[in-house]
């Protein structure tokens, strides 16, 4: 195997390297016949650019290019292919694709030193010349992962007496994807604080562990713990360096013994004094910490039993007191010796004094009693408590029977000491108000009693006030008005509220919540109190935001108060003008007069003041329409005539007043409806004058003609029915008009040659009155025309004669000779009316309502006949048309 970065094997130069051509088949043989299986080696580092030259297949396997047809290159994995490699098909040059190869991703678990391979099949084709090559492309390693530890931060723990040199494993060594050198070669400190130093060892594995070794003694007392950062460096050039926090806990030994603080103290106690009596307190110190410091105090064995019993010494403060009378006859001088016991150690040894003096006459003795809390001589009492809460009771003693002893008391505050009730020499402490310890937290008193003699005794008192959670947090403002731009972008600082506690500790301590009230958008720092919304606001969808903000201590219980916070929104023209309508379709009828209303557009923006302000303007035919600015109402200028335009699309403009200003555009269609104001124009014939030859041989049941018309109007005002109503020549029912096309047929055999008239009515269906139109139509009978002159003078004389007009839909619902032959029912009725209007009314009503009912049918038979609607141009080129086939006849 070669590498393939030492030798180029093409003229690209590139970066491919060496290949070896193992053979399957014949190991001895570098070039066999093309049907052997081969393998191609190739080596190329990790992470290189998209189009780097990897090698050339067909060149390291000797092949001639020139052959026909030529070779062709192909890789069956193309999931392979597309990830990591291109083949080039004609070449066989293979290049990196648009994925950067990553060792450490692709061989994940390849952490024992062995290669990295990506396996290739490659055919070559055609058939002729088919061979499967294999390629292995052995990924190299380089050093683009840097060490990292498992955790940010490493404890340990070392016990201060640790000897030096001894070592402590760093369990969480860093980890480094990379291979070999580019793995993790060393660790070191950056500050070692002249205590420490880091040393590595290597496992069977090859993992390097780092040792952490104490090069100085360790004392807890002096330091109890460092903190430094320890770095993890990888081979590579340049190195790359990985680091987490170094946390080393000294832990405490017991190698420190209890120590008292005054070996020596000297006590002068008065022969009356009182049992109970604070005499002294001895205190011993042990720098060691939790059970390695704790202290007892006890007497010596050289301390009599008598001598302890008198003297009383707590064992865990060391404080002595009086526990019994003295006897100054007996004794004047007490010599107490207290031991200091530590775990594991020698007692301290401090000695105590105790020096008697014997009263004769001395000064009075006050003897307290107290009733609020006390401790070492100080007095606790609640704030709370109500004015002239007792404190505590002094007894003077020590005083002639009848001699009289001044008691009063010094000092300031709401207090003061009175005689209680009528017990002698008993005074009571009180208070005079309430205490509170916002405004003074401590006072000191002195009782002071004196006899006759001026002897004075003075016993000292510290009351120290106890806080209590009395007072609620208070808002610098209790409405706060706020104002914010919609828009704002996500976690918009809003206002910093501000609420004080006047109490102590945690009970002044203030933390701020969110009321009920409040929307989720809002956040409220518990510590700081700063207001944010963590998203943005629209002001069409809210414009003011109203809720509560509390200002909670941490007392017991705990106190609040509230602040209100109102949020309003401004405006900004983020919204554009919108139709109600995606587009507008009004319908109109023709000849709708002018300037009135043909419509509204109705239009909002949902902005305020001006920007939400509309104008409506049109973008197209103002000539020909208007629009109200305000209101958005649609007029024309002008009457529509559906005939000479049928639709008009308008393009409307709604524009708003902002800045910069929004607009919308939105279509509306105007459909002019049809008004039967046209009546049908007879295109065919052409005239009054007109004629057709028949042939007297024409067999009934021929088409002799039609008659064409056509309608302006649409829908049922465009819908023509055609009737005759009045004939002149040949017998009734010679002719048929088929109401809906005009086609006339003969029905009966012309027996006579001559001229032959019918008048023919051409009625629309319009509402509310149909409109029509007349024309003749006449037939001139005969084999040829001979004398032509003579036909124009039969239809001149035929035009002065005046025939009955007969409604154009009788007869014309049924086929047959006497379709138009019906009984005529309104002459009739008239005259039937006026000659017998009493003797035959019952029989004139029957015969109207049979009449009338066959009408209705005959006419609703006709409303279902739908004529389509012929525009001039074409009805012209029928008209040519009917008139050619004529000239053909």
């Amino acid at each position: 195997m070669f590498n393939s970065t030492h030798l180029s094997l093409s003229k690209r130069g590139g970066i491919w390297g060496f290949c070896i051509l193992l053979l399957y088949t014949s190991p001895l043989s570098c070039f066999a016949n093309f049907s052997q299986a081969k393998e191609l080696i190739y080596k190329i580092k990790e992470g290189l650019p998209r189009g780097t030259f990897i090698g050339a297949i067909g060149v390291d396997l000797n092949l001639d290019f020139t052959v026909e047809p030529p070779f062709i290159f192909n890789l069956p994995q193309k999931k392979v292919s597309d990830q990591y490699v291109n083949l080039n098909n004609t070449t066989g040059e293979l290049y990196t694709s648009a994925t950067e190869i990553d060792r450490e991703t692709l061989c994940p678990d390849n952490t024992g030193g062995r290669g990295c391979l990506l396996s290739l099949d490659v055919f070559i084709l055609p058939q002729q010349y088919f061979q499967l090559i294999k390629v292995k492309i052995y990924i190299e390693d380089v050093n683009d992962n840097r060490p990292k530890f498992p955790v940010d931060e490493i404890c340990m723990s070392i016990p201060e007496n640790t000897l030096i040199n001894a070592r402590y494993a760093v369990e969480h060594s860093a980890v480094d994807p990379d291979l070999g050198p580019h793995g993790v070669q060393t660790y070191w400190l950056v500050n070692d604080f002249g205590m420490f130093t880091l040393d590595v060892e290597e496992n069977e594995g090859g993992e390097l562990t780092p040792f952490l070794i104490v090069t100085e003694a360790l004392d807890r007392e002096t330091q109890a713990e460092y903190i430094t950062d320890i770095i993890a460096e990888d081979g590579g050039t340049p190195p790359l360096l990985g680091a987490a926090t170094l946390k080393i806990v000294i832990t405490d030994v017991n190698d420190n013994c209890p120590r008292f603080t005054e070996s020596q103290i000297n006590v002068t106690v008065h022969g009356n004094t009182t049992k109970g009596a604070h005499l002294a307190r001895l205190h011993a110190f042990d720098p060691d910490l939790g059970a390695n410091a704790q202290i007892s105090y006890a007497y010596s064995e050289r301390v009599p039993r008598e001598t302890r019993s008198l003297f009383h010494l707590d064992r865990v403060t060391g404080v002595i007191k009086l526990a019994g009378k003295i006897d100054t006859g007996t004794n004047t001088f007490y010599k107490l010796t207290v031991l200091a016991n530590g775990p594991g150690c020698i007692p301290a040894v401090a000695t105590v004094s105790v020096n008697i003096i014997k009263v004769v006459t001395g000064p009075p003795a006050v003897m307290p009693r107290y009733i609020a809390p006390e401790k070492d001589g100080v007095v606790t009492i609640r704030e709370s408590e109500p004015a002239f809460s007792p404190i505590a009771f002094f007894t003077v003693k020590n005083i002639d029977t009848n001699l009289k002893v001044d008691c009063h008391l010094e000092g300031t505050g709401p207090f003061r000491l009175v005689p209680y009730q009528l017990f002698k020499n008993e005074y009571l402490l009180e208070t005079t108000e309430p205490l509170d310890y916002e405004k003074t937290q401590e006072y000191e008193l002195i009782v002071v009693a004196k006899n006759h003699k001026e002897l004075v005794i003075k016993t000292f008192l510290k009351v120290q006030v106890m806080d209590e959670n009395d007072n609620a947090p208070m808002f610098q403002q209790s409405l706060v008005h706020l104002t914010l731009e919609e828009n704002n972008s996500p976690n918009t600082f809003l206002t910093q509220l501000q609420a004080s506690d006047p109490d102590s500790e945690g009970r002044g301590e203030v933390i701020y919540l969110l009321g009920g009230d409040a929307p989720g958008i809002f956040v409220v720092d518990r510590v700081t109190g700063v207001l944010t919304v963590t998203t943005s606001l629209d002001r069409e969808e809210k414009e003011t935001y109203r809720f509560i903000v509390r200002a909670v201590d941490q007392g017991i219980p705990r106190r609040e108060s509230i602040a209100t916070v109102v949020l309003t929104v401004e405006d900004r023209n983020d919204n554009s003008p919108r139709f109600i309508n995606k587009d507008f379709t009004f319908f109109v009828p023709e000849n709708f007069p002018g300037y009135g209303e043909i419509g509204v557009l109705s239009v909002t923006d949902a902005d305020a003041g001006e920007n939400g302000w509309v104008a409506l303007s049109i973008l197209n035919g103002s000539d020909i329409f208007m629009i109200d600015t305000g209101r958005g109402a649609l007029r024309a200028k002008t009457p529509l005539d559906r005939e000479q335009q049928g639709t008009y699309q308008l393009w409307i403009e709604a524009i708003d007043g902002g800045e910069p200003a929004l607009s919308s555009v939105t279509m509306v269609t105007v459909l002019l409806l049809d008004v039967n104001d046209n009546p049908p124009i007879v295109l065919f014939p052409q005239s009054n004058q007109s004629y057709m030859l028949v042939l007297p041989n024409t067999v009934p049941g021929t088409s002799i003609t039609e008659v064409y018309a056509v309608d302006k109007d649409t829908g049922m005002n465009a819908v023509i029915a055609y009737s005759i109503i009045k004939r002149k020549g040949g017998e009734p029912g010679s002719f048929a008009i088929d109401p809906e096309t005009g086609n006339i047929t003969l029905k009966r055999e012309l027996s006579n040659r001559g001229l032959y008239s019918l008048l023919v009515k051409v009625s629309d269906h319009g509402q509310p009155e149909p409109l029509y139109s007349t024309v003749m139509v006449n037939f001139f009978v005969n084999e040829t025309v001979s004398n032509e002159s003579y036909i124009q003078s039969l239809l001149t004389r035929g035009a002065d004669i005046e025939v009955e007009e007969r409604p154009w839909y009788v007869g014309q619902m049924k086929e047959g000779p006497e379709r138009y032959e019906l009984f005529p029912c309104q002459p009739v009725l008239i005259a039937l009316s006026v000659t017998c209007l009493g003797l035959f009314f019952s029989v004139v009503t029957l015969t109207s309502y049979i009449c009338c009912k066959r009408f209705k049918k005959q006419r609703k038979k006709r409303s279902e006949v739908e004529v389509p609607l012929k525009m001039k141009n074409d009805s012209t080129q029928v008209v040519n048309k009917r008139l050619r086939q004529i000239s053909n006849i």
